[in-house]
């Protein structure tokens, strides 16, 4: 059988970035602590350098599958409000999630970056149970529509390593 991932192109690189920087929310894929798997949504932003993140609370149920197995996946890319849903590119990213919480360093700096693209959250970013994840990027999978899948690395999207 002939493999169906394309060679990774300029094209699909480009593609890639344009999805990971308009993008709002993500779909963030974790797994419980009895093993099974969890998947929500996610306001989506990024770091100053780049790195992806979103905002979230202590008392929801994929922070602490994240704090106790860091491996994550995301998703982002919103199908269009025409066609198949599946003819839309979408980006899928292998990660690894950190967390930065308040009174660490750089969370100030952070916070205001982030509150540019998600200024609602203002209303609850200074809460006590809401930290930053921040996801490094191990590879990512674009599906570009229908026949143009690519494997992508950190460096092809434009992320720190």
């Amino acid at each position: 059988m002939t493999d169906p991932i394309r060679p990774t192109d300029d094209a699909a690189r480009q593609l890639a970035r344009d999805l990971l920087d308009s993008a709002r929310f993500a779909a963030l894929a974790v797994v419980l602590a009895d093993g099974a798997p969890m998947v929500t949504r996610v306001a989506f932003g990024r770091a100053p350098e780049g790195t992806p993140l979103t905002l979230i609370s202590d008392l929801a149920a994929h922070t602490g599958a994240l704090r106790a197995n860091p491996a994550c996946s995301l998703l982002v890319g919103e199908p269009g409000p025409k066609g198949d849903p599946l003819t839309h590119p979408r980006l899928t990213l292998q990660a690894h999630a950190r967390f930065t919480g308040k009174g660490d360093a750089g969370h100030d700096a952070l916070a205001a970056h982030y509150l540019r693209d998600h200024p609602k959250a203002r209303l609850y970013i200074g809460f006590a149970d809401f930290a930053f994840a921040l996801f490094t990027v191990r590879a990512g999978h674009l599906n570009g529509g229908f026949g143009k899948a690519f494997r992508l690395t950190a460096a092809d999207m434009g992320l720190p390593g």
